[in-house]
C-alpha cells in the first residue's frame, strides 16, 4: 500500500488513519491541508470552555497522539508527510485559536495566517521539515507555523490597540 492517494478504505482501516486523515478531510483532492485546518475550527469549540492550562494540556495530548497517527499513516501511504495527513493542521489551528480573540474576524485572521505560514514555511520551518522525519516531523513543522501565526496575531492585536 505504498505511495498512493489515501482512500476511504484506508481511512476506515485503522483509528490512526481515521484521525491522521482528519476524519476524511484529508481525502480532498485539492488543498487537503486547508480542509484539515477547517476541521480544527469546530473541534476547538470542544476545548474552548476550559481553562488555558487545560486547553494546552489537551492540545499537547492531541499533538503527542498525532506523532503516532501521522507516523502510522505515513508508513501506510509510503510518504512520511503525505498531503492527505492533516491531523497536524487540526491540532495546530487549535493551538492558534487558544491564543486568538474570540471574534470571527480574529478567527479568520488566525486561519489565514496559519495557512500562510504552513504553506510558506519560513526559517526554521522548512529546515525542520527537511531534517525531522516521521510522525514527529509531520507534527513539528505545523507547530512552528502555529507559533508564527500566534506571534503575528499578538503583534496585530498590539498594533490595533495602539492606534
Amino acid at each position: 500500500m505504498a505511495n498512493h492517494q489515501p482512500t476511504c478504505k484506508l481511512l476506515l482501516s485503522h483509528p490512526a488513519h481515521f484521525f491522521a486523515l482528519g476524519f476524511g478531510s484529508g481525502l480532498a483532492k485539492k488543498a487537503p491541508g486547508t480542509f484539515g485546518t477547517l476541521v480544527g475550527l469546530p473541534l476547538f469549540w470542544l476545548v474552548n470552555g476550559y481553562t488555558l492550562a487545560t486547553q494546552l494540556a489537551l492540545i499537547s495530548l492531541l499533538f503527542l497522539a498525532g506523532i503516532y497517527f501521522c507516523e502510522k499513516t505515513g508508513k501506510a501511504l509510503g510518504v512520511s508527510d503525505h498531503g492527505g495527513i492533516v491531523w497536524d493542521e487540526i491540532v495546530a489551528i487549535m493551538l492558534v485559536l487558544t491564543f486568538t480573540i474570540s471574534q470571527w474576524q480574529w478567527w479568520l485572521a488566525a486561519f489565514l495566517l496559519f495557512r500562510f505560514f504552513d504553506i510558506w514555511k519560513p526559517f526554521p520551518i522548512r529546515q525542520c521539515d527537511a531534517k525531522v522525519k516521521g510522525g514527529l516531523g509531520v507534527m513539528l513543522d505545523d507547530l512552528l507555523a502555529a507559533i508564527y501565526a500566534i506571534l503575528s496575531l499578538k503583534a496585530l492585536a498590539w498594533t490595533i490597540t495602539r492606534l
